[in-house]
């Protein structure tokens, strides 16, 4: 068996929402053949207590340039979240990463930026997150 690309993922999300992301670690974990690591910026890290919007900004800033794609979490919610646009305005202009947008499960409303940003837009389904991951990923 050939050895298996590891992805290296930063996912945008919010921790309002945080069971969808822990949702989509376990997709990940559990998908066959998928190897993958976490370039998010998990909720029990230091990043979170930066004393300011800038500081803020540079931590999330400095975790994107070493990942092949950036996942987005495209419920309404992203729309009114300043940070998640942020994370948008840095991956697509200052690094140029793949977006893969994901469309919450039963979701009939969906983020408008992050669908017109976004290098693919997915239903919340573990293969198909995956396989446009893979398609996208640099």
């Amino acid at each position: 068996m050939p050895q298996l690309k590891t992805y290296r993922l930063f996912i945008s999300h919010s921790w309002a929402y945080g069971d969808a992301y822990e949702k989509l670690v376990k997709f990940f974990d559990e998908h066959p053949n998928f190897s993958w690591v976490d370039y998010s910026v998990p909720k029990n890290d230091p990043i979170h207590n930066a004393p300011n919007d800038k500081a803020l900004y540079e931590a999330i800033k400095n975790q994107m340039p070493f990942v092949n794609c950036v996942v987005v979490l495209a419920g309404v919610y992203s729309t009114y979240s300043k940070w998640i646009n942020k994370e948008i305005e840095i991956a697509k202009s200052v690094y140029s990463k793949p977006l893969v947008a994901i469309e919450p499960w039963g979701s009939e409303k969906t983020s408008k930026i992050v669908k017109d940003n976004a290098d693919a837009i997915v239903k919340w389904n573990s293969s198909s997150i995956v396989s446009a991951i893979r398609q996208h990923s640099i």
